[in-house]
């Protein structure tokens, strides 16, 4: 499943223009925005798709990654954090501590628009340094420049942007919802589309022309994001000397605060079966799964449409099942629909270690509804663990720290995407069978230690209950 639900921050809202419905019943900043969002995806998840497979394909080939300005010391510097390095693990820690560190700048960024020059600026520098990134991905000398500018753009732009969908409605307006799912639509549809046409022109025509087709991609979003500018909210006008007066936290907001970190570690281990959907399970299912239908070789990037497909089908699927349920049963809290979506997802793993002995007993590639079985798991799962845990902790988070705790809810992504590095690097260092049962185990850990927190702290993260009114 892709990671959609990135960047919703808590963010102050602006008023709304009152009659502002032109574009279907919604302000038309958010048809600009959105626009701007989809190929600013789009621009992502095609350069992420291909970069684990291009690292092991070609640039870390001999004669070639001489070429890299910089790569003796980034390589040194990768030893340190992750120790020594094959080929396949410096490929996954590579794109592992990069899609990590993806969960991190945006706190820069959000800075820099909050205290410096505003969410406007900030978005536009970000998306000008992503696209000189994306194309500098293009030359094998700037690979590593390209990667530090595109972590310095998606920190100015991700979060940002965002915020400006929030600032388009006021606090009370009921559309607020829809036109988040309408953002996130897009999203998830260049998420279907980008490996299409990035993953196969690299794979099939030129690696180097799949990076170009993610920066045409971010320049259309760069044109579409400055031309909508005026439909944008404005910024809200801050005066010198201004403070916010937040109040002092109880011992039951500490207590959760300290549960909320805590969990942090083991909300991590319980993604690293999806997250390795762009690392070295592309690797290994060129080899696993049987691509060649009717003489036609599917690009095994596909794969991750095909994620993005049943990402949304079944995210629909799960929120209407939890509406139904609501109407018969008392619905379950947040923790525990978390703690269901774990163990589903770490069935995923479990399905690619049957393909891969089948595949090792049989000596050939198996068909695709294996994978089909993975994506199916995964995502129905993984529909109960990411957007659910944004919302326990924005709900919990003590008042006045609302922002701040959903920052802290994305560092349990930067923390799974390194050990997902780690793990994607162990590839061909063990039986196929016992690396996907590997993933599988941790998981089901992770879901033993969520089960066993929600049993001895679950009421700490309970909703306050509601004073009672005083008697007549």
């Amino acid at each position: 499943m892709s990671d959609t639900s990135t960047g919703i921050a808590a963010a102050p809202v602006e008023a709304e223009r009152p009659r502002d419905r032109a574009f279907i019943g919604h302000p038309i900043g958010l048809a600009w925005l959105s626009a701007s969002e989809f190929w600013e995806r789009f621009a992502y998840y095609g350069m992420q798709t291909l970069l684990v497979l291009y690292l092991t394909h070609y640039l870390l080939q001999p004669g070639h990654v001489e070429q890299v300005w910089g790569f003796g010391a980034f390589r040194r510097f990768i030893g340190w954090i992750y120790g020594s390095q094959s080929q396949m693990a410096l490929a996954s820690n590579t794109a592992q501590l990069y899609a990590a560190l993806v969960y991190i700048t945006p706190l820069a960024g959000g800075y820099i628009a909050d205290r410096l020059i505003g969410r406007t600026a900030t978005v536009s520098i970000g998306a000008i340094i992503m696209v000189i990134g994306t194309f500098l991905l293009a030359l094998n000398s700037t690979f590593l420049v390209a990667l530090l500018l595109l972590l310095a753009g998606v920190g100015c732009f991700k979060a940002n942007i965002a915020s400006q969908v929030g600032a388009l409605y006021r606090v009370d307006d009921p559309r607020r919802a829809d036109g988040f799912q309408i953002y996130f639509l897009g999203i998830q549809l260049a998420v279907i589309i980008s490996p299409f046409i990035c993953g196969t022109l690299g794979q099939r025509v030129d690696w180097h022309l799949g990076f170009v087709a993610a920066g045409v991609g971010m320049v259309f979003g760069l044109a579409i994001y400055l031309a909508g500018r005026r439909h944008f909210p404005p910024e809200p006008i801050r005066r010198k000397g201004d403070h916010v007066e937040r109040p002092p936290l109880t011992a039951r907001d500490w207590k959760t605060v300290i549960l909320l970190v805590a969990l942090l570690p083991v909300l991590a281990v319980s993604i690293i079966g999806n997250q390795e959907i762009f690392d070295a399970y592309l690797v290994w299912g060129e080899k696993a799964f049987q691509t060649v239908f009717f003489g036609f070789n599917m690009p095994i990037t596909w794969l991750v449409s095909l994620d993005a497909f049943v990402s949304a089908v079944t995210m629909v699927g799960v929120i209407a099942f939890w509406r139904w349920y609501g109407r018969r049963w008392q619905e379950p809290a947040e923790i525990t629909k978390i703690v269901i979506g774990v163990a589903i997802s770490a069935l995923g793993p479990l399905v690619l270690a049957g393909c891969a002995m089948v595949a090792t007993a049989t000596h050939h590639p198996v068909p695709l509804f294996w994978a089909v079985g993975f994506h199916l798991l995964n995502d129905i799962g993984f529909a109960n663990v990411l957007p659910v845990g944004l919302a326990l902790y924005s709900r919990a988070a003590p008042k006045g720290l609302g922002g701040i705790m959903i920052a802290v809810y994305y560092i349990h992504l930067f923390i799974g995407n390194l050990l997902t590095g780690y793990l994607g690097g162990l590839l061909g260092t063990m039986p196929d069978t016992t690396f996907w049962l590997l993933h599988a185990g941790l998981m089901a850990i992770a879901a033993a230690l969520l089960l066993a927190a929600r049993f001895a702290f679950g009421h700490a993260l309970a909703p306050e209950a509601a004073p009672a009114l005083a008697p007549a």
